[in-house]
């Protein structure tokens, strides 16, 4: 094993984001593996050694979890020299929990027969001792998978060492501002489609939005200038070691004028070799599947 060897273990309760968190820190360049057997951890890391970090789901669905088990299997590596161990819990308030699994009618693992308010009252305190000795803990009851997305890039991103991950995002301002915004454009002054009856309906993904958006004058000088200073400073902000820039299109309804742009400008920087997602806000909020997993 090599001297710079790095273990994430990620639990916490089921609903509250823990397999989003895993998906993230793959992307991140982590090794991961989800739902391994507690029983085969020792032997995972006793076999060849890592060549990248290694991220481990485990909950309370593998078949040998225990809090006991899982208190010792870290006391146990705490004393192994050259591996840095770190546990991430994924938390979330019991109201939220019930909630989502209400919304998504799945059944609690905990609570075989019994209600999903029981399963997750059983599985919060069987976690408990785990939750106070975690080493990072990020509370999603107000998050949706975006921002624990960013979260988890933001505790675990290497610093200055991986790619510049670039989120684009469109927004109502009606609705405030998304949080962690670095750079937010305005396009209300855009030729607004919503005041054209066969458009109104459909949002800036379609078509016939986004030529009547593309056709407004003022539409290519600023599209144009906005790529030119994102160009201009993306070089500048990996030179600072910055991992992620999330970059916002708002409108007064988030429907119509930020979505064209957010696309927009979200494939001219794909296109360009950029590591690009885009979120649609407005849109996303109404999606069940838009929460964390």
């Amino acid at each position: 094993m090599s001297a710079t060897s790095q273990v994430v273990f990620v639990t916490g309760p089921s609903g509250a984001g823990r397999s989003t968190a895993i998906h993230v820190l793959e992307d991140l360049g982590f090794e991961a593996i989800d739902n391994l057997p507690m029983g085969l951890v020792l032997r995972l890391l006793d076999g060849p050694a890592l060549r990248r970090p290694l991220a481990l789901g485990l909950d309370v669905r593998n078949r040998d979890f225990s809090t006991d088990g899982f208190l010792e299997l870290l006391k146990r590596l705490s004393k192994r020299n050259g591996l840095q161990v770190t546990t991430l819990y994924i938390d979330c308030s019991s109201e939220v929990l019930l909630r989502r699994f209400s919304e998504t009618r799945r059944r609690h693992p905990m609570a075989a027969g019994a209600s999903p308010g029981e399963g997750v009252a059983r599985e919060l305190d069987l976690l408990g001792p785990i939750r106070d000795v975690a080493d990072t803990l990020i509370d999603t009851s107000s998050m949706n998978v975006h921002q624990l997305r960013d979260e988890v890039a933001h505790w675990f991103a290497p610093p200055g060492g991986g790619p510049l991950a670039i989120s684009v995002e469109s927004f109502s301002f009606k609705r405030g501002l998304p949080r962690g915004l670095d750079m937010v454009f305005d396009c209300r002054f855009l030729a607004n489609p919503h005041w054209q009856p066969d458009l109104r309906a459909a949002d800036g993904r379609d078509s016939a939005v986004a030529s009547f958006v593309h056709a407004d004058p003022q539409y290519l000088p600023f599209f144009s200038r906005v790529i030119d200073l994102l160009q201009s400073l993306l070089p500048a902000f990996r030179s600072e070691g910055k991992t992620h820039l999330s970059v916002g299109f708002g409108c007064t309804g988030g429907q119509h004028r930020s979505v064209v742009m957010a696309e927009a400008v979200a494939k001219a920087l794909a296109e360009a070799g950029e590591q690009v997602s885009i979120r649609h806000r407005e849109m996303d909020r109404r999606k069940p599947d838009a929460r964390p997993d």
